[in-house]
């Protein structure tokens, strides 16, 4: 689920009973298609899909919903822990009529039970949360960890694309990148400028509309890393700018705070800008 994202519930929301009505885009127990997703999820009579992309923490399924709408050989699977963005995204899907769209409950944590070696051809991950603390680090979808995971799902040429309004999460992502053995296609500090045809979400428009760029990446799997460990400073504080200018009107989501206490330290030239900070 995109961090920050607080859905508004409708006057007499019940989870269950949305979950039922929108049944028909949910697959409840994801391990059971593992290794077979392509074809089992095609429609009767039909060949089975080109290949599958999975987006990890779909939200409400905006994004994952238009890419099925683009590409109507692909199977795009929409993942999200929370329940309610389920139900939203599974509406969004039912709603769209599309044959080759379905969410699914889970997390990244498990991604190698859900689906087999080389199964993925692409997996998106758009504004995950970005846990600045140190103590929170392991939880990033951008660790190494996390990218180890992905590559033995990923096809030998698959790609893992980015997006992410977090300036210091998209710079500790970078370092991210080579430790886990991938290699860097393509990246951007302004994502949408870049590439304005890209598909949307009604998030990213709220985030545009705070005065916020989006950084991007697409990095594929290269020679398999030997005993790769973390090297790379992983509290978000590290990789703030001394330059605070380039945040007015804006900070990213859950360092507004540090950001503050950093301007103020600025304006008082009490000592150097990053002494004390730790996140």
């Amino acid at each position: 689920m995109p961090h920050g994202l607080h859905i508004r519930l409708p006057k007499n929301f019940v989870l269950e009973e949305r979950l039922e009505r929108y049944a028909g885009a949910i697959e409840p127990n994801p391990y059971a298609w593992c290794g077979m997703w392509a074809w089992a999820c095609a429609p009767v009579g039909s060949p089975a899909f080109r290949e599958v992309r999975l987006d990890l923490g779909c939200g409400r399924g905006s994004f994952t919903v238009e890419m099925a709408r683009r590409e109507p050989d692909v199977l795009f699977i929409g993942m999200d822990a929370e329940p309610i963005c389920i139900a939203y995204a599974a509406q969004a899907g039912c709603e769209s009529g599309l044959p080759n769209v379905l969410f699914v409950p889970g997390t990244a944590m498990r991604i190698k039970e859900m689906f087999a070696p080389g199964e993925l051809a692409c997996i998106y991950l758009n504004f995950p949360t970005p846990f600045p603390r140190k103590k929170d680090s392991h939880k990033r979808l951008v660790n190494f960890e996390r990218l180890m995971d992905y590559r033995v799902v990923l096809a030998p040429d698959g790609e893992v694309r980015l997006r992410t309004d977090s300036q210091p999460l998209f710079d500790f992502a970078l370092t991210q990148v080579p430790i886990a053995g991938y290699e860097l296609g393509w990246s951007s500090r302004d994502a949408r400028a870049e590439r304005p045809d890209d598909p949307t979400s009604e998030y990213e428009v709220k985030l545009g509309g705070r005065g916020a760029r989006v950084c991007a990446y697409v990095a594929t799997p290269g020679p398999a890393p030997v005993n790769p460990m973390q090297t790379a400073e992983v509290s978000l504080a590290a990789y703030i700018p001394q330059d605070l200018a380039s945040f007015d009107g804006y900070a990213p989501h859950g360092m507004e705070a540090t950001i503050q206490n950093l301007r103020n330290r600025a304006a008082k030239k009490n000592g150097d800008w990053a002494d004390g900070i730790t996140l």
